[in-house]
């Protein structure tokens, strides 16, 4: 274990083997840090903050801290729960839970990269790779194998489905379904067609995605029709994950697909 002279280490706090605490690290009681773990100089790791094994957590990361949350008590029992093998680079922060027991939860094997936020109560699964300066609200959900690209903006209770690929600079208040491209605001611009390869998707698996696709965005149907319509069909585990994700959307609904340019958009061509 190798803790810097300059670091503050609350006693109650608890630490694996083979930790490394840099320079001016803050680390309070009830933090639990993980085997193998790395925090870099100015880090700061508050409230209970459950850390597995081998994590990096980068220059000025704050983990842990109260949500911005106006209904928020303090006092409130709540944590931030960290899996194994996530990298999280400068200054990313990650708030804990706002109500007692709850938490702000993040799985294995993440990268998270310069000045991302996770709002207080929001999911991230595995393997996820979330670019510079990405900001969540509150209660929202990444899951698995999912790329955000840099600066973009994800309103409060949302979902992210898995191996979705977010183009950088665009904002979102409504679900994005599993295994598409969103762009924008609130809109696909069709399939994660390589990252669905690239994640080892059979050809079959991936002609399935691209017909649940079409049932639902490019046949003329509303959601509940097409929601009807695939309930005839039998589905491989892939495209029905599809459909379950869009039978369970939040009340904030779906993003469109279009194939036109964003509106907002002066830049383009």
């Amino acid at each position: 274990m190798s803790i810097h002279p300059t670091a503050i280490v609350s006693p109650e706090a608890v630490l694996g083997e083979n930790v490394e605490i840099g320079p001016y690290v803050i680390v309070e009681a009830g933090v639990s840090i993980g085997d193998g773990c790395v925090l870099q100089a100015r880090s700061v790791l508050t409230g209970r903050t459950i850390l597995g094994e081998e994590n990096f957590i980068g220059y000025g990361c704050i983990l842990g801290a109260d949500p911005q949350d106006f209904s928020f008590k303090p006092g409130t029992d709540s944590e931030v729960r960290i899996g194994n093998r996530n990298k999280f680079r400068e200054y990313v922060t990650i708030h804990r839970g706002s109500g007692e027991g709850t938490s702000t939860r993040v799985g294995d094997d993440n990268f998270l990269m310069s000045g991302v936020h996770l709002g207080h109560n929001s999911v991230v699964g595995n393997q996820t790779i979330i670019a510079n300066n990405v900001l969540f609200g509150g209660y929202v959900e990444v899951e698995d194998a999912t790329v955000v690209g840099g600066g973009n903006v994800f309103h409060q209770h949302i979902r992210i489905g898995r191996n979705v690929m977010v183009r950088g600079g665009a904002r979102f208040s409504k679900d994005i379904p599993p295994y598409t491209i969103a762009n924008f605001t609130n809109t696909l611009t069709g399939l994660n067609a390589i990252g669905l390869k690239r994640a080892g998707l059979t050809l079959e698996s991936r002609l399935e995605i691209k017909r649940a696709f079409k049932l639902l965005y490019l046949n003329g149907l509303n959601v509940s029709q097409a929601l009807e319509a695939a309930r005839q069909w039998e589905w491989g585990i892939e495209a029905q994950r599809f459909f379950d994700f869009i039978q369970m959307a939040t009340k904030r609904g779906v993003c469109r697909y279009t194939k036109e340019k964003d509106p907002s958009d002066t830049n383009m061509d």
